[in-house]
């Protein structure tokens, strides 16, 4: 009876997804801010304590402007926000314009290697809400630490790769890829990924990315 008891009461938490059952549609995500993203995205928004890979053609195709709402509302509830090194140097006037508490920001900059680990030790530190990465190699066992860090330092990670790691296996709850003018979901956490594209915001400057490139090959 534990057994059976048990087992219902995860499947009534919808921690166990069932094959041939579609998810049911529980709102248990952060909301990204975009009303049509988050009615796409299988738990209504970002998903909390884990990993969500943005797999990028290029840097500057918008990635910036689907999570600017998200690291505004953030910011300004007084929580951390940190940058892992980013190609690019963000312009502060325009993340100001667009909501972001620049106290409440951080930008760590390293190497290949060390970005990888300061990464993971901002994830597992509890300190920080929201952490933005650009790891340069990140093999399997790397995300799957980065996924497990997420979950236990409560926070929502992200992490900017190039496209052509698409069809490489990912521990990630949630992949999206940019493509064709749109972010098409590659991945979800407990569901198929829904067949739907979310044409994102095109109104913010690409200051928003930055004004500097480090040089790094992406």
């Amino acid at each position: 009876m534990a057994t059976a008891a048990t087992l219902e009461s995860l499947l009534a938490a919808q921690t166990v997804w069932r094959a041939g059952h579609a998810p049911m549609g529980t709102a248990s995500g952060e909301t990204t801010g975009h009303p049509a993203l988050d009615a796409l995205l299988p738990q209504g928004g970002w998903p909390r304590n884990a990993l969500t890979e943005l797999l990028l053609p290029a840097d500057g195709v918008g990635e910036i402007t689907v999570l600017m709402p998200t690291l505004a509302r953030v910011t300004q509830a007084g929580d951390l926000v940190v940058l892992i090194a980013p190609p690019y140097v963000p312009y502060a006037p325009a993340w100001a314009s667009a909501g972001v508490e620049l106290r409440n920001l951080q930008i760590i900059q390293a190497d290949a290697r060390d970005a990888l680990w300061a990464f993971e030790q901002c994830l597992r530190s509890g300190a920080c809400a929201v952490v933005l990465g650009w790891p340069l190699k990140a093999d399997a066992p790397a995300l799957r630490r980065l996924q497990v860090a997420a979950d236990s330092g409560n926070c929502l990670a992200f992490a900017f790769r190039d496209s052509r790691h698409a069809n490489q296996p990912s521990p990630a709850s949630l992949r999206i890829e940019y493509a064709a003018g749109a972010w098409h979901v590659r991945k979800c956490r407990g569901a198929h990924a829904p067949g739907g594209t979310f044409i994102g915001p095109q109104s913010y400057p690409r200051s928003l990315v930055g004004i500097a490139a480090h040089g790094a090959a992406r």
